[in-house]
């Protein structure tokens, strides 16, 4: 590589813009979507709450929002100054294009208003002094990753995936779109690893080991393996986090080491 072209990629780096008041960006990442990306971006936005940061969280699936739900709060964000208050709960802000739409409103936007949306939801909320934000991303590689990857100064990312071979490919096609816009992955994320019966039977509803071996093929730390359990699944439909609700469940533990982990990498 020239001394040149070094030079104008350290410049478009330089050039991303950081969000007012965050020390460090996460974004949560799937290139596919219904893997339970969302339901582990909440709970590891909580996780880092629990080891003593300070945490915001930013729902960045425009046309999907799922916030409201996951934390059982449809409140209308109040304004300051021409900028969006975060909703606050569990001691986390949080904002959401959920919170300033109805329900049954559906996103029909194209790419251009998308980036725009992105851009208030970044731009346009006072934050505050955070410690980490999680951003919690829609899934694909279209233009809401783009903006992110190339304008936003996002300090890494975790890909989240079941094991399924449907859903890797899309996991391997995320990894290459991250590489050539030089955002630093921090791991691979497995979630519905495996089910574990009341009599202490692994079942592998979808596949073994698949997250692994991509995580293996292309030099990436497998952060977590993450197995199906009721209480997780509740915990999302009442807007409970687990690890609020249940901080010393197994399912919890795995979040807060999985935090620990991610911290220790940005340290």
């Amino acid at each position: 590589m020239s001394d040149e072209l070094r030079k104008k990629q350290k410049n478009k780096i330089f050039l991303k813009k950081p969000i007012d008041g965050i020390q460090k960006t996460l974004m949560v990442s799937s290139a596919k979507g219904g893997v339970g990306k969302s339901t582990v971006a909440i709970n590891l936005a909580c996780a880092f709450k629990k080891i003593g940061l300070t945490v915001g969280y930013l729902d960045a699936d425009i046309y999907g929002p799922s916030l409201p739900k996951l934390i059982n709060n449809k409140k209308k964000p109040e304004t300051k100054n021409g900028k969006l208050i975060p909703v606050e709960e569990f001691g986390i802000k949080f904002m959401s294009m959920g919170f300033l739409v109805n329900d049954s409103t559906p996103m029909i936007w194209r790419g251009p208003m998308v980036i725009s949306a992105i851009k208030t939801l970044t731009e346009k909320v006072l934050w505050g002094d955070l410690d980490i934000m999680v951003i919690d991303m829609p899934p694909g590689t279209g233009d809401a990753q783009l903006t992110f990857a190339q304008d936003i100064k996002i300090d890494g990312a975790v890909i989240v995936s079941t094991p399924q071979d449907l859903a890797l490919v899309d996991v391997e096609r995320g990894i290459e779109m991250f590489e050539k816009t030089e955002l630093r992955i921090l791991g691979l994320i497995e979630n519905m690893s495996f089910l574990k019966t009341e009599d202490g039977k692994i079942i592998d509803l979808f596949g073994k080991g698949g997250v692994e071996k991509i995580s293996k093929k292309y030099q990436k730390e497998l952060l977590a393996q993450i197995p199906i359990h009721k209480d997780l699944r509740v915990s999302a439909d009442v807007g409970k986090p687990i690890v609020i609700e249940k901080n010393e469940h197994e399912i919890s533990k795995i979040f807060i080491e999985m935090a620990k982990k991610i911290k220790l990498s940005f340290d």
